[in-house]
């Protein structure tokens, strides 16, 4: 793992995704439950010809709220349908299952001195209550970056990212993500920050390869990086 303990040794900060790296948030509360029920909310407006079939299909309720904020990024209902998801959200930490080694690599890297910091779609609240319950919130403090009123900078946009370097006070070129979506990939190539890719699976392995993370950035497991950072 060397091409870890490179990224490792060049940073003094790391920058987790929530739903994930950190935990699986929707894993006894299916997320395309969540976005069925924002649809649901749509059409109850008459306002679900809004999304493409594609959008509508697609399962994931931070791409319904994503593709309406291009519409319309001020609009009351999408205001409605963010507080909705956040209630949904919050309910699901109750389920949530924690990533394997996720806790142990936190505790690790904040006894090696790295700066700690969450960068996610999800609301701040959710991360906060979900760390507490893990015991874990003392270590990232304040640097818990969620998503804002403002929709159109959801990852891939880099807004949360640069909020945490800004709160970190650490450059980018010092900064390094945990993240498994594409968006996380591209939001940490927007704002020059290295990455490594947490792929539970081959379809998000695949995934994160078609958006450009390097392969020898991919793990499968955390164990690897925990190994490394504790090896450091």
């Amino acid at each position: 793992m060397a091409d870890l303990r490179e990224l490792f040794d060049s940073a003094t900060c790391v920058l987790f995704d929530f739903d994930g790296p950190v935990c699986r948030l929707f894993a006894g509360y299916p997320a395309e439950n969540v976005a069925a029920d924002l649809l649901k909310r749509l059409q109850q407006q008459g306002r679900e010809g809004l999304l493409s079939p594609q959008e509508a299909a697609s399962g994931d309720p931070h791409a319904v709220l994503r593709a309406l904020a291009r519409i319309d990024p001020r609009s009351a209902y999408l205001v409605g349908l963010e507080a909705a998801l956040t209630a949904h959200e919050l309910r699901a930490t109750d389920t949530a299952e924690p990533t394997p080694h996720a806790d142990e690599l936190i505790r690790a890297l904040q006894a090696r001195e790295y700066g700690l910091a969450i960068t996610t779609n999800n609301s701040a609240s959710v991360v906060s209550r979900y760390l507490t319950a893990r015991g874990l919130v003392d270590c990232f403090g304040p640097h818990i970056h969620g998503r804002t009123q403002d929709l159109l900078r959801l990852k891939p946009d880099p807004d949360c990212l640069l909020r945490a370097l800004d709160s970190t006070g650490v450059p980018a070129s010092r900064a390094l993500m945990i993240g498994d979506t594409p968006a996380d990939c591209e939001a940490a190539r927007k704002a020059g920050v290295a990455f490594v890719g947490y792929a539970r699976n081959e379809r998000k392995r695949k995934a994160l390869l078609g958006a450009g993370a390097d392969e020898s950035g991919i793990v499968s497991s955390l164990g690897p990086v925990l190994d490394t950072v504790v090896g450091a």
